[in-house]
């Protein structure tokens, strides 16, 4: 198997496929242009999901309210560092969002970065910024594990 090319214009224009229908393709197929359509579709609709998050912690961090009650302040600020914490956490997933958006219009998504091989259909639909195989992730895990980072 070799790593397909950037996809063809034709390809954007066809309707998206479905997740069943993707995991019905062959192997020949894998990253084909109607593939790398439905992750891109995927990966930029997640990408628009974070960013809208982003926009709405902001507005609500600016409506500080001041409350005299030392618990009600307490819970509040709780709150705050809360979602600063999940939004942080979101940021970081929106660079790898990016990150396999550039890897798709590169020819370069799907394929690990470690060995090279096919990462899978069924991975990269639960995890579309995967860029390690199965395998690959579980020796990095394990290295991790053993010796820290």
């Amino acid at each position: 198997m070799t790593k397909t090319n950037k996809s063809t214009p034709a390809a954007a224009e066809a309707p998206l496929l479905t997740e069943e229908e993707i995991l019905a393709m062959g192997e020949k197929d894998y990253m084909n242009p109607a593939q790398m359509a439905f992750f891109k579709a995927r990966l930029q609709a997640l990408e628009k999901e974070l960013l809208k998050n982003a926009g709405e912690t902001t507005e609500h961090l600016r409506e500080t309210v001041l409350v005299p009650d030392p618990a009600d302040r307490a819970t509040i600020e709780e709150e705050h560092a809360l979602e600063l914490r999940t939004r942080d956490r979101e940021r970081k997933l929106l660079k790898k969002v990016q990150q396999s958006l550039v890897a798709i219009e590169n020819g370069e998504y799907g394929w690990c970065e470690e060995t090279g091989e096919p990462i899978g259909i069924p991975r990269l639909i639960a995890r579309p910024t995967a860029t390690l195989s199965l395998e690959a992730q579980q020796r990095r895990e394990l290295k991790q594990k053993l010796y820290g980072d």
